[in-house]
C-alpha cells in the first residue's frame, strides 16, 4: 500500500538512493527560489522528460497530478482574488513541478532504499541528538502517505457526492481527517508490533 516502486532497469531506477533524495531536496528548495515562470516550464518539460528516460508512461506523471486538481483550482482562485491570476498560475505551475518530481522519486525509489538512503547522509545530526533512522522513516512515510491522502480524498468525495454533499467541505474534511487518524494510528501500531526502536 505504502510502497509505490515501480521496477525498472533505467538510469533513475540504478542511481543510489541517497543522491536521489539529495537531488530532490535541492531541486525542492530550488524551485521555490525561482521567479521566473519560464523556468519553471523549462524544469516542468524536464520533469516530464525524466519520467521517459525512467521509462514510466506519462499517465504515471499524470496520476501524481489528478488527485490535487481540486487544491490546485482552490489555489489558483485564491491567488486570483488576492493578487492575479497570473500569479495563481506560477504558484499552480510551482506545485506541478515539485509534485512531479516526488511523485518520479517514489515511482523509482524502493521505500526500503529511501530510508537507508536518508539514513547514510544524516549522521552529522547525531551530535545534535537527532535521530537519523527515525528522521529517515518520517520522510519515507510522509512521501508514502501522500498518494494515500489522495486516494481517501477520492473516496470520500464520491461518496459524500452520492449523498448530494459534494459541495460542503465540512462534510468532506471531517471524513477525511478521522480516516486518516485511524490510517496513522495502524501505522503507529504496525511499527511498534515489529518492535522497531532505533
Amino acid at each position: 500500500m505504502f510502497d509505490l516502486y515501480h521496477p525498472g532497469s533505467s538510469v533513475l531506477h540504478r542511481a543510489p538512493a541517497g543522491i536521489k533524495v539529495l537531488a530532490m531536496a535541492v531541486l525542492g528548495t530550488a524551485i521555490f527560489m525561482v521567479n521566473h515562470v519560464e523556468i519553471l516550464i523549462a524544469a516542468l518539460m524536464c520533469a516530464l522528460a525524466l519520467y521517459s528516460l525512467s521509462q514510466l508512461p506519462l499517465s504515471a506523471a499524470w496520476r501524481q497530478i489528478r488527485p490535487a486538481l481540486w487544491i490546485f483550482a482552490a489555489i489558483f482562485v485564491a491567488q486570483a482574488v488576492l493578487a492575479t491570476w497570473q500569479l495563481g498560475a506560477f504558484v499552480v505551475l510551482r506545485f506541478v513541478v515539485l509534485i512531479l518530481l516526488a511523485g518520479l522519486l517514489t515511482l523509482t525509489t524502493r521505500a526500503s532504499d529511501m530510508i537507508e538512503g536518508i539514513e547514510r547522509g544524516l549522521p552529522f545530526l547525531r551530535p545534535l541528538g537527532v535521530n537519523p533512522s527515525k528522521v529517515s522513516l518520517a520522510i519515507s512515510l510522509t512521501l508514502r502517505f501522500i498518494p494515500v491522502l489522495a486516494q481517501i480524498t477520492r473516496e470520500v468525495r464520491e461518496a459524500q457526492r452520492v449523498r448530494g454533499l459534494e459541495g460542503n467541505i465540512v462534510a468532506l474534511a471531517i471524513p477525511l481527517v478521522v480516516r486518516t487518524l485511524r490510517i496513522s494510528d495502524d501505522i503507529a501500531d504496525a511499527i511498534e508490533a515489529r518492535g522497531y526502536n532505533p
